[in-house]
């Protein structure tokens, strides 16, 4: 088999909510020059997180390591001070790339959306710091959308709209944290701007280095989603 290799220009990754516009969005990164960005997962890069967060977390693996233990056959973490965080977390994100995403080897930058990452603050955070850290020349959209808007379209009609509009601002206060933390990583966007004014995606093509050809660029912007009402 083939080694794999990560994207030369890296990864690119929308993160939103439901209903944001972010399947419009994952339509015009396909258009930039040997991009591919996949849709949703199921959000199944977050156990993975949660696997090696496990492990990092731990106050006796930290202890064993720290004090460069070697356990034997009886020590209840047998082993436990051998565990390398590091090559696992890398480990973890390649094989996510290579058995999820599949790039092609002619794509230069690969993604995904996902609309299931909110979680609690410090969680989420770390989340995306993990991805940050761990996918090389990881990049990342931030969308967002008019929350009354949101509140009336499709399945969020069928929640309360108080609970619906706290969560997207929970969400949206994660987002603008990491995009302050990590500027020459991230892009905020925000659907109702945008799509009155399409001169405001120029930072995310400034993020990516990337434009697309302005015909596709149309031709995407002017396509009525099946799923969008």
């Amino acid at each position: 088999m083939t080694e794999f290799r990560h994207p030369t220009k890296g990864y690119v990754f929308v993160v939103t909510y439901g209903r944001s516009g972010s399947t419009l969005l994952q339509n015009l990164l396909n258009t930039l020059p040997d991009c591919l960005v996949r849709g949703e997962n199921n959000n199944a890069l977050f156990p993975l997180y949660r696997s090696w967060r496990s492990l990092t977390n731990s106050p006796d693996i930290d202890r064993m390591r720290a004090a460069h233990d070697t356990s034997g056959p009886s020590h209840p973490w047998f082993g436990a001070e051998m565990i390398d965080t590091d090559s696992y977390a890398r480990s973890l994100c390649k094989s996510f790339a290579r058995h999820v995403l599949r790039p092609p080897p002619h794509i230069r930058l690969c993604g995904f959306k996902e609309i299931r990452t909110i979680r609690p603050k410090a969680e989420f955070m770390g989340f995306l710091q993990f991805m940050n850290s761990y996918f090389p020349k990881a990049h990342f959209v931030f969308n967002t959308r008019n929350h009354a808007d949101v509140v009336r379209s499709s399945w969020w009609r069928q929640h309360d709209p108080e609970e619906v509009r706290q969560m997207m601002a929970a969400a949206e206060r994660v987002f603008a944290d990491f995009a302050k933390a990590n500027p020459e990583r991230s892009v905020c966007l925000h659907y109702d701007d945008y799509i009155r004014d399409h001169t405001l995606f120029e930072p995310l093509f400034d993020l990516l280095d990337a434009r697309p050809p302005p015909e596709r660029m149309q031709a995407v912007l002017g396509t009525h989603l099946s799923h969008s009402t």
